[in-house]
């Protein structure tokens, strides 16, 4: 299941005509396509989806997300839930 975790862009480059990015997650980074939302820059926070950004979030808002999921327990010490996104 995806949790929808909020993940920070900190990398843009592109692949074959293809708009690409690292996503930090806090404990570990995945590799995104930003075929869906073309004008997204480093710094912005994303929710992915199977490899996809497919939506934007303002800073407090991504912050806020990962607080709750930290408070329910969603996240345990070794893994921030990354994985799932």
């Amino acid at each position: 299941m995806c949790l929808g975790i909020p993940g920070r862009v900190t990398a843009i480059w592109d692949a074959g005509g293809t708009r690409m990015s690292t996503v930090d997650y806090g404990n570990s980074s995945k590799t995104v396509c930003l075929a869906y939302l073309p004008d997204i820059d480093v710094g912005d926070y994303t929710i992915v989806h199977a490899g996809f950004a497919i939506s934007r979030l303002d800073e407090a808002s991504a912050l806020q997300t990962r607080q709750m999921f930290n408070d329910l327990g969603i996240f345990d010490d070794d893994d921030d839930g990354a994985a799932s996104a």
